[in-house]
Formats: C-alpha cells, structure tokens, sequence
C-alpha cells in the first residue's frame, strides 16, 4: 500500500513537471535521466509537494535599482529602450551645436569692448603742483597718492602724470639726466612703485610721457658722446662748424623751437633755488622771435657743433642710430615692468632729421635770409616728420603692446591723422587733440568747425581725443572767459571720444596773475580756504597761488550743488552710464555764432540725448524747424544751471543765456543719423547697436 501511495505522488510530481529527490543516490541511468528532465527552462517553476496548485503564471522581470550589468543589458537592447536613448543623444548633439553657432555669432557679431582707455576721461596731473607732502612747496609723488580719493570721487579710471624724470627742472622735466630714475624733488623710485600700487588698488590705469627725441646735455650719454667714446660717439648729431672771431657759422639756417627767458643770459646764477627757472622756458607751442635761434651749437670738447631742436641744453638723439633706438627700447620696457598701462609719447614729430643738411625754405620767399629770426618764418620740411620717423613710433607701440598715445602738434590735420597708423599696422590708440586750445575766440560757429575738422578727417573706426587745457596752454577759463568753463566741460565730456582734463579745470581754475609766475597755468591745485589753498603744509609755493582759491576749491564746490565741481562729477557719471554718449553716433543738428547743437543716439535704441550749448550771447533755437521729427516736447537731462534739471522744454523755442549748456532727452523711433538730411552731418568711431530682446550690443546693424 505504501508503495502505491509512493508511486501515485511520484507519478503526479512527473505529470507535473517537478521532480522527487528522497536524498538517495541515484543510479546514473536515472541520475542522466533527471538531468535531462530538470532544464534551464523549468528551473524557475514551483511546485509544492501534495498540493494542487492549479496552473502557474510565470514571473515578469522589470529594471530595479543596482542590477547587475548581465541583467542591464538584456534590457539596453530593447527597442524602447534604445530608440529613447538615441533620441536624447542626437538631442543634446543638437543642443551643443545650437550653442556653439550662437557663442560664435554673437562674438563675431559683438562690438570690440572699450578699452580703459575709451571708458573713462584722462585726468592730466602736474606733479609739482598737485599735493606737496614734505612741506618743500612742491608737489610730490605722496602728494599724488594722497588725493586718488579724489580722482575717484570725479568717476575718473585713468590718471596721466607728466614727466618725473630726473632732469635739470630748468625745462620742467624735458631735459631727462636719467631716463630710468625719479628726480628727488618728487620723491624715490619706492614712493613711485608704492604710488603704481595704490592706483592699480583702486582699479584705476596711469600712462606718463615718454619724450624720446632728446636728453639733458648732463646725461651720461651726451658725456660719452662729447668725447667719443665707444657706440656713443654717435648718439647726438653731430657736424663740423666754423668758428669766425669766437662766433659760430652753423651748417644751415636750421632753427629752434624754445625762445630763452628775457632775463636769462649763457651765465649761470648763485641763486641754487629752482625757482628761478620758472620763468626760464616759454611754451615750444610758442614761435620764437630771437636773434641767432639756430639749432646747431658748438660744444669745445668735440669741437663740433650738436643739433638741438629745443634749448641748447637738450641735445637732440640720433634716431638713425639703432643703438638709440634700442636704448628707448629698453626706457620703455623699464617702466612698463614697473606697472606703468600706457605712455605719451612726446615730440614724435622731431624724431629724425634729413641727412642732407639743406637750408629750410623760407615761407617768405624775397625775405632776406640774413633777417629772419622767428621759428615761424621757415618752412621746417627737412627737420620734422621724416620718412621713417612713422617706422620708429611703430616699433614702439610693438614693444609696449599696451596704450599709447602722441602728442602731434601739427597744423596739417592730415599729418595729424598719420598718427592713427593704418588699418593693418596699429600706431597710436589716438594722438592727442589740441585743436580746442588754440582757439582765443569762442563761438558756436569756431567750435563746430574745429570738432568737424577732426571727425571728418579721423580714418574709419578710429577713436578720437579732446583737450582744452594743458601744462603748456593758457587754462580755458583765462583764455575764453570764466563764464563758459562749464559749458566746454559740457562739450568735452558728450562728444565722441575720450575727453582729457588737465587738473584743476573740473573746479575752473584760472591762471595765476602774480607778474613772479611765468607760468601761470602751472599754478597749484586749490583744495580748500586754508593755508596755501591746502596744497602745502610749508612756508611756500613753488609758484604763487591764485587769490581767488577762497572761494574757488575743491572743498567750496563739494557743497555747492550748482558748482562746477558737482556738474563735472555729473557729466562724467551720465557719460560712463549712457550708452548713446559712450559709443554711439554724433550728428551735427545747427551751430551759428551763438549756439552749437548735436545729438547722440545709438542703433537699437529709443533714446536720444541732445546737446545745446552756447558759446555766444543770449538766443532762442527753434529745434522743430531743424528736425520736425523732434517731440514737441523734451526732458533737461542735465544743465549748467542745476535748477532746470528735470524740467520739459518746448522743443519750438528754447532759450539759452551766455556759456549755458543743456542735454535734453527724448524718445523715439525715427533717429537722426538715419535721416536723408542729415546722413553727411553723422559720425560713429566704435559703431555698435543695442537688443532689447537680449539686453546685449552687436555690430550689425
């Protein structure tokens, strides 16, 4: 009976598809006949002994968190898998290559940034009179460091300190003994590098003269030259000349640039205070009239004449020599490892002289050559702006690599505009502009032609530079009148361009008027009513201060709201912030004898600023009948008179008084610069557009 029962459930195990293991060995015939019955396919099947378990449903394996790779990739090969895989790969291969066209059109499409350069006005100091710190009466590096506060307080990025070499300070600092040394009366090579520290610590830039073309007669290469020594034998210019009864018959009719003081005489002075050089040498902007002006003079320890296109104690280099120009190489390449971002390059028009040795021309042609005696009366064809000389400024800006500007000086605006360099070979960033000082007349009509004479001569996509002041110019105040300082700040800082100001005239500084001051635009920096306008601690000034400095200084204008200090600080916060005034068209709209009118606009954007400044008398401009375009009515940005900040103007009739400037604001979708009439009277240096869509600038408009 029992192996009946044990037969039955063995049998029902069989039928099914399970099998019995009692824990027997097995004879190898069953052993192979079990294993045959027991496959890979029936391994995942239950069963349970003496149970009825009616039909078995097989398991479903789906994907579950840290399966195995052999489990994984069953499941990567199923199409619903792999199709959604591939369609997210191709996914972000297309993404990538959209990004990629994008961040190569808009860098193709972006405008070139502003340099530092661009971005901000150059503030001009003269060492000696901006801050004295040890009491001598001079201004000083410290002096400098001490007032950057100050610089940041005028929205200022760039700082220009002009020459600190140590010289014989007869010439103010253009008659260099060292070219790689401070001269003591401002302080040491340490005070300098603290000073460079200090001014990169508030994120702003310093340039400083370079004035290659010639060096003091003290300097140890003039030493060695005199008495032929080596390779300096030849670094001057040198030329035989003949001595007839103790006087000097030079080799041409070539003359120079400086006119020696009245007082002054080949005799030197007991008096060792410096002083008495202020009143030593005239402005070179200046034409001499002296008798006997040549350039060539006779030096007894060589026994030949040198050439000197500046005081005889400035013997020019000979550029034409290459161990001069590496010489100059290196000067620069000094100062840059010093921390200096850019330099002025002064008196590039001097560089090189013609071999020839001719006679210049005479501008009068039946004058006696016997009887001239001014700078003025010689065409000067064969001593400045040499072929080459270009090739020499080159190779400087190709050592510095970084800002450079020139000072021209040159009536020939084409030459002027030679300076810029080409559109393959980079010269200066921009030479400096001194159009604006030569004016002794204002009026609207002389400041439109003196700012069209520049841009319509500027080579495409260059930048322009202004200026109205300068350590040798007569300060705009004392040479226009007092009454339009804030109106050519007005100009200055919304024409296109960087603006440079010479210290002081963001306060309007006049020149000092003591017969002792020979210089008058050199005067010291007014920083308050106390003791010596604040400039010094001392007894004494190197030069006289200006009476007026009570009630004309820094500290008086901080707290007046209508100052000419306030309206600066103004004027260049509205130029770094508004993006028409920094980069964008100018448009000549009217100038007359009283009134100079223009616009800046930008392509992409509603807003325009113009400007209506007065260089004349009292008038009334009817805009509406320049431009029907115009809104009929306008917003005042900005004045001259504080009080009429905000308010509408009627643009039919607007009146503005002597020296009033005003910047009115409007909205619209018609500019100026695209307007038929006005398509010759337009000008864009760093042309740029503005979305609104992407609050970006592009380059195509």
């Amino acid at each position: 009976m029992v192996d009946k029962e044990s037969k039955g459930i063995s049998i029902e195990m069989s039928e099914k598809e399970g099998f019995e293991n009692n824990g027997f060995i097995q004879s190898e015939g069953v052993e192979g006949m079990e294993a045959e019955a027991v496959s890979q396919e029936a391994l995942p099947k239950l069963c349970a002994v003496g149970m009825d378990l009616g039909p078995m449903q097989e398991l479903t394996l789906r994907p579950y968190a840290g399966m195995p790779k052999e489990v994984l990739l069953q499941f990567s090969t199923q199409a619903r898998y792999r199709v959604t895989r591939e369609i997210l790969f191709w996914l972000i291969i297309a993404a990538s290559l959209v990004l990629l066209a994008a961040t190569v059109a808009i860098i193709v499409m972006s405008p070139k940034c502003l340099g530092w350069w661009q971005a901000s006005p150059i503030y001009q100091i003269y060492p000696r009179s901006f801050k004295d710190t040890n009491k001598d009466g001079n201004g000083d590096l410290k002096g400098i460091q001490e007032k950057l506060d100050y610089v940041q307080y005028l929205n200022i990025k760039t700082i220009w300190i002009t020459s600190f070499y140590k010289s014989a300070l007869q010439d103010f600092g253009y008659g260099i003994e060292d070219f790689q040394d401070i001269d003591p009366m401002f302080g040491t090579m340490k005070d300098f590098e603290i000073l460079v520290a200090a001014i990169h610590d508030k994120g702003i830039k310093v340039i400083m003269d370079l004035i290659p073309n010639h060096t003091s007669d003290k300097h140890k290469w003039f030493q060695l030259s005199r008495n032929r020594t080596g390779k300096y034998t030849d670094y001057y210019i040198w030329h035989d000349c003949v001595q007839v009864n103790g006087r000097t018959i030079p080799p041409n009719n070539w003359s120079w640039v400086y006119e020696k003081g009245e007082d002054d005489d080949d005799d030197d002075d007991d008096d060792d205070d410096d002083d008495d050089d202020d009143d030593y040498w005239l402005s070179y902007a200046l034409p001499v009239s002296i008798m006997g002006n040549s350039s060539w003079q006779y030096d007894d320890v060589r026994k030949q004449c040198y050439f000197h296109q500046f005081g005889k104690e400035q013997p020019d280099l000979n550029f034409r020599n290459q161990n001069v120009q590496e010489e100059i190489h290196d000067v620069i390449r000094f100062w840059l490892g010093k921390g200096i971002d850019g330099f002025s390059i002064n008196t590039v028009k001097f560089l090189l002289e013609a071999t020839h040795l001719r006679d210049e021309p005479q501008v009068n042609k039946s004058q006696n050559p016997d009887s001239i005696t001014a700078y003025s009366e010689l065409y000067h064809d064969y001593t400045t702006t040499q072929v080459g000389m270009h090739d020499i400024v080159r190779s400087f800006r190709h050592t510095m690599d970084k800002f450079m500007g020139t000072e021209a000086n040159d009536h020939d605006i084409k030459r002027t505009m030679k300076y810029y360099g080409t559109s393959f070979i980079q010269e200066a960033d921009f030479p400096f502009n001194l159009h604006l000082t030569n004016m002794q007349e204002i009026s609207g009509n002389a400041i439109f032609e003196t700012v069209a004479l520049w841009m319509k001569n500027m080579p495409q996509g260059k930048w322009p530079n202004w200026a109205v002041g300068g350590p040798n110019i007569a300060r705009v105040s004392s040479r226009v009148g007092k009454e339009y300082t804030n109106v050519i700040n007005m100009l200055l800082l919304t024409l296109p361009g960087t603006p440079t100001t010479y210290y002081g005239e963001e306060i309007g500084m006049e020149d000092v008027t003591s017969e002792t001051a020979a210089f008058p635009e050199k005067s010291p920096m007014q920083w308050d009513d106390g003791h010596h306008s604040g400039f010094t601690e001392g007894n004494s000034t190197w030069l006289p201060i200006n009476p007026a400095y009570p009630n004309m200084n820094v500290q008086v204008q901080q707290s007046q709201s209508n100052s000419t200090l306030n309206l600066y600080r103004e004027l260049s916060l509205l130029r770094n912030n508004e993006l028409p005034i920094q980069r964008g068209w100018m448009c000549y709209i009217w100038n007359d004898s009283d009134v100079f009118v223009y616009v800046r606009e930008l392509d992409g954007l509603d807003q325009v600023f113009m400007m209506i400044l007065n260089f004349g008398q009292e008038t009334t401009t009817d805009l509406q009948a320049l431009v029907p375009e115009l809104p009929s009515k306008v917003v005042t940005k900005l004045s001259t008179n504080s009080s009429n900040n905000g308010k509408d103007i009627n643009t039919k009739s607007i009146k503005t008084g002597k020296g009033e400037g005003l910047i009115l604001e409007y909205r619209t979708s018609k500019p100026v610069h695209k307007m038929e009439t006005f398509t010759e009277k337009c000008f864009v240096a760093e042309k740029a557009c503005y979305s609104s869509a992407f609050n970006l600038l592009y380059m195509y408009c």
